[in-house]
This record gives C-alpha cells, sequence and structure tokens, in this order.
C-alpha cells in the first residue's frame, strides 16, 4: 500500500481498517465526500417549467428578456441566442436556443436552422480560443422520454471534451468539478465570439 497525502509522518500505510465509520449517516465506505448542495436546485426541478407554454414559466422564454450577465448570454442572435447551461456537464458547457417557443427541431423554420448550426459553430470557435477544447458533444434531447430537461422549448447543447476529462470525479463521485464561475467563463467566450 502507499502513503496517503497528508497522513502523519510515521509514513504508515492506509488500512481500510483505518477507515472512521459514520454513524448512521450513509453506509459506511472508505470515500471521501465532496458536497455539491448547489446541485440540488437542478435534481429539485426548481427551475424547471411547470406547464409546457410560452411566457415567464419557461427559461428560456425568459432569459432573453435579461442582460446579458444576468442570462448568462453569451451571444444574440436574430432568431436564437447562446446561453451558458446553468447546470453544465463541462466548463463552457452552452446551449442554442431559439427565441420562438417550439418543442421539436421540425418546427423550425430554415431562417432558424441556419442560425442554430451558425451559433453552434461560432460556440465551438469561442470554446476552442478561450479552452482549447478537444471535442465536443453536440445534440438535443428531444421529448422528456429522450431525457430533454425542458421538452417544451428546443435546445441545442454545445459541451465541450477534453481528452481525460472523465475522471475519477463523475465516474466515483459522481460530481462535476468546475474551475470557473460561470460569469467569468461567460466574459470570456463572448469576448472570444467570432464575428463572422
Amino acid at each position: 500500500m502507499t502513503d496517503l497525502p497528508g497522513g502523519d509522518s510515521s509514513g504508515s500505510a492506509y488500512e481500510p481498517e483505518e477507515v472512521v465509520r459514520q454513524d448512521g449517516i450513509g453506509a459506511p465506505d472508505p470515500f471521501m465526500r465532496l458536497w455539491t448542495p448547489h446541485r440540488m436546485a437542478y435534481i429539485a426541478g426548481e427551475n424547471k417549467p411547470t406547464t409546457t407554454e410560452a411566457g415567464s414559466g419557461c427559461p428560456f422564454c425568459r432569459i432573453p428578456l435579461l442582460s446579458d450577465v444576468d442570462g448568462l448570454i453569451v451571444q444574440r442572435g436574430d432568431a436564437a441566442y447562446a446561453v451558458l447551461n446553468l447546470y453544465p456537464y463541462n466548463p463552457g458547457h452552452l446551449m442554442v436556443v431559439p427565441y420562438r417557443h417550439i418543442a421539436d427541431y421540425t418546427e423550425l423554420t430554415p431562417e432558424e436552422v441556419v442560425e442554430v448550426a451558425t451559433l453552434t459553430q461560432q460556440a465551438m470557435q469561442a470554446i476552442r480560443i478561450v479552452s482549447a477544447a478537444h471535442g465536443f458533444n453536440i445534440g438535443m434531447n428531444q421529448g422528456d422520454i429522450a431525457g430533454a430537461g425542458i421538452a417544451a422549448h428546443l435546445h441545442q447543447h454545445v459541451v465541450p471534451r477534453w481528452e481525460g476529462d472523465a475522471n475519477f470525479m463523475p465516474v466515483i463521485g459522481q460530481t462535476k468539478v468546475l474551475p470557473q464561475l460561470l460569469t467569468d467563463t461567460r466574459a470570456l467566450l463572448a469576448k472570444s465570439w467570432p464575428t463572422t
């Protein structure tokens, strides 16, 4: 066995028997915990609309009414906008959202299709400038059954990826570590957004 960082100076190896057992607050195990209570807002559905109707109950209808900073909007187009995901999978995870409250990709007008595609390309370019992403997951979850968190208002995810980003935290700890505040990420991406 190897010594754990921060152990005593005697150099004693970590042994499972040395683990301090929990008392009534969970299954005993040797894992340390990184608590992320801010995620409970997402898990509890705090910002999830209660209806499928357009309007202030839909976050994607409400966000464009806010300032760019308050709404975490990175770029506004004529038919769609790019906004940081409030519950990101990776740093820089954003969404391209049409202003029009529609649920299905087939409902987009030809102009909206072009702008969603253009904003997606620009998002990739800006993220590469800011954080040198090695790749991207890009996609839409269509309908509740497909995993759409807000199925009533179409949105396309742009998730930057880096080699080795699936580290032990999400796999073992079921936690994502984000090294930057969303407002700082928004400012960097907005500053680096391509003009064409």
